[in-house]
């Protein structure tokens, strides 16, 4: 079952992956690319995003690559994951599209506190150690962000991160899935057990292939020992407002993101819920949310809630991503929050373990 030899003298072989959610596309992606035989396998009826909070939770999320800011709550191992991928996406953007910069701006982030809130933004910034920046003046703000810069609250404190920035989830999602070309999507198809070399599907049907890899998140339980976190998060449609950066506001209740979208949306958002209740966003959390916001940028209090949405992102108990290998299966999980911070980073190590389409192949045409 090895198929034709594709470049570095590795041969081509048959990968079968069970769910297609960011993992899932990457790896298509990647694989398909270096000559292999992909089936993907996956309950969503197709591959458009979904926002019902039943797809995948890489639809959901905000799309912040932020090392700095979520070493608080990543550790320094997710830290070093976030700061490999950040140069992976710029070249996987360049790859995928001729304007690389749809799906991916890297600009920096805005770490905000209000004076009250300084201690915990000390805190932070001390973990940071030698990459802690300087705080901003008024004048600097305004000068990073001419459209909002002046509509920041009073007093209001701001550092900003260097080299973080954010993807464009549903544009990259479809741009990896449209241009794995040598895989083949089977959408409608629960896998209900992944074993070595073997899918076995919830109708009974089984799929052969030389390598499986398993990467449904929650759908991956038992035998992987995963918690569903609820996440909560609102679009709001500013126009005027004219941020361009993404925002983390620090708040001893309530820390909350500001993550600028096309067409005058900001996505608020960031309760963490350790519930595996996926009913519609509460109105405790969606006051609580936009209030935070509000305090911050205070002409918020005209923009118009577009969407709410929550989800349910894949933990692990220790709240770190997990790659494991065994011979014919591979197994990648718990991105917690971090999904799209990290996935890069793990499924080059992935990838790198088994020999198969190595950071190289981004290089070629």
């Amino acid at each position: 079952m090895t198929h034709e030899r594709r470049g570095h003298g590795r041969p081509a072989l048959s990968v079968a992956i069970a769910g297609a959610g960011l993992l899932g596309r990457l790896l298509a992606w990647r694989l398909s690319r270096a000559g292999h035989r992909v089936d993907v396998f996956d309950p969503a009826p197709d591959a458009q995003a979904r926002h019902d909070g039943r797809g995948a939770a890489a639809f959901t999320a905000a799309g912040m690559l932020s090392p700095l800011a979520e070493s608080e709550h990543g550790g320094p191992a997710v830290r070093r994951l976030g700061e490999r991928s950040l140069p992976r996406w710029r070249r996987i953007a360049a790859a995928l599209s001729a304007e690389p910069q749809a799906l991916l701006r890297q600009c920096g982030s805005l770490l905000l506190a209000h004076a009250p809130d300084d201690a915990q933004a000390q805190r932070l910034l001390g973990a940071l150690g030698g990459d802690a920046p300087a705080a901003l003046s008024r004048g600097d703000l305004e000068a990073l962000e001419p459209g909002a810069g002046r509509a920041f609250a009073p007093g209001l404190r701001a550092w900003l991160l260097e080299g973080e920035g954010q993807v464009q989830p549903a544009a990259l999602l479809s741009a990896l899935q449209q241009q794995a070309r040598g895989a083949c999507w089977h959408w409608g198809r629960r896998v209900a057990e992944v074993e070595p070399c073997r899918l076995r599907l919830d109708d009974g049907a089984v799929h052969d292939a030389e390598l499986t890899i398993d990467v449904r998140g929650l759908g991956a339980r038992p035998p992987l020992p995963l918690r569903g976190v609820r996440g909560e998060v609102l679009w709001l449609h500013a126009p005027g407002l004219g941020l361009t950066r993404p925002c983390r506001l620090l708040h001893p209740r309530h820390p909350v993101y500001l993550v600028p979208r096309p067409g005058d949306i900001v996505v608020l958002g960031a309760s963490e819920v350790e519930s595996e209740d996926r009913s519609p966003v509460s109105l405790r959390s969606a006051v609580e949310l936009m209030a935070a916001a509000h305090s911050a940028l205070p002409p918020l209090a005209e923009a118009r809630i577009v969407h709410l949405e929550t989800n349910l992102r894949p933990a692990l108990p220790d709240n770190q991503p997990r790659i494991e290998h065994a011979p014919g299966l591979l197994r990648i999980n718990g991105l917690y929050r971090h999904g799209w911070l990290v996935a890069p980073a793990l499924v080059d190590d992935a990838l790198g373990h088994l020999g198969l389409a190595p950071e190289e192949d981004l290089d070629d045409s």
